[in-house]
């Protein structure tokens, strides 16, 4: 039997969307997916009020649930909590809430892409760190001869829209390279509120680049909310499927996803 994940990203608690949430949990209650996995901005200013309702949301979902932190996920109105423990909540959470995938057909493994701090504005774009890098790829180089898909998660996809135009992820070029070498499969990401899915190469390795829209009233580019049904299966291809989520109920005209190419890494 096939593993079937929910692919969710920023949900923003804060500012939410209620009406998206409702719908995103129904299905899990129907559908029973092997496992939620949400890549990042839970929280919109990383409150205690917003972690609470996370908290609140995520243990309500009958489904394990594997998260990774977001640059929203570090505390804003904070700064000494944010360069001395800026994941601190985040880990509150997901000890709470967050567990590890058990499959078959699947294994998770973490990239880190967001930093406190960094030598350029604005600070919520991506930073691939060597350490964060070096440990990703050595937990895919332990999976060498597991014959399960292989995904990394991580908050900021790894690539910019165009190859031809700038990476907003520093390091990302290289790390997606290193990951394709090491055997990944596909990148779970989210941050641009803007879904995607196609396969990019680098070193002569292709590696897929898949993301998840928001579930929050952040909305870009015409890109309504939006989260992925991603199932895997031994032997077989990735498959996913782009569950949109109308603006206004009955009108599924306003539901069209904006392509990620044509539109700027932010």
């Amino acid at each position: 039997m096939a593993t079937r994940l929910f692919h969710i990203s920023d949900v923003h608690f804060g500012v939410e969307n209620r009406a998206a949430l409702a719908e995103v949990a129904r299905a899990v209650a129907a559908e029973q997916p092997c496992a939620v996995v949400c890549t990042g901005d839970l929280t919109q200013r990383a409150k205690h009020s917003e972690y609470a309702a996370a908290r609140e949301w995520f243990a309500s979902l009958p489904a394990p649930v594997v998260l990774q932190p977001g640059n929203h996920d570090m505390p804003y109105y904070n700064p000494w909590e944010r360069f001395s423990d800026p994941f601190r909540r985040y880990r509150r959470l997901n000890d709470a809430v967050g567990t590890e995938l058990e499959s078959a057909d699947v294994v998770l493994v973490a990239l880190l892409t967001t930093v406190p701090a960094q030598w350029r504005f604005p600070w919520s774009d991506g930073v691939v760190k060597p350490l964060a890098l070096a440990e990703t790829v050595a937990a895919l180089e332990a999976l060498q001869d597991d014959p399960r898909h292989k995904l990394v998660i991580a908050h900021h996809p790894l690539l910019g829209p165009d190859d031809a135009g700038a990476n907003p992820t520093i390091g990302g070029d290289a790390a997606f390279a290193a990951l394709a070498a090491a055997g990944a499969d596909a990148a779970l990401s989210g941050h641009i509120h803007v879904p995607l899915d196609e396969v990019r190469v680098r070193g002569g390795k292709p590696m897929r680049m898949i993301g998840a829209g928001t579930l929050s009233t952040r909305l870009r580019h015409g890109a309504p909310p939006s989260y992925r049904v991603i199932t895997c299966a031994l032997g077989e291809p990735i498959t996913t499927e782009l569950r949109v989520i109308p603006e206004e109920k009955g009108d599924p005209s306003r539901s069209r996803p904006f392509p990620y190419r044509k539109r700027q890494n932010r």
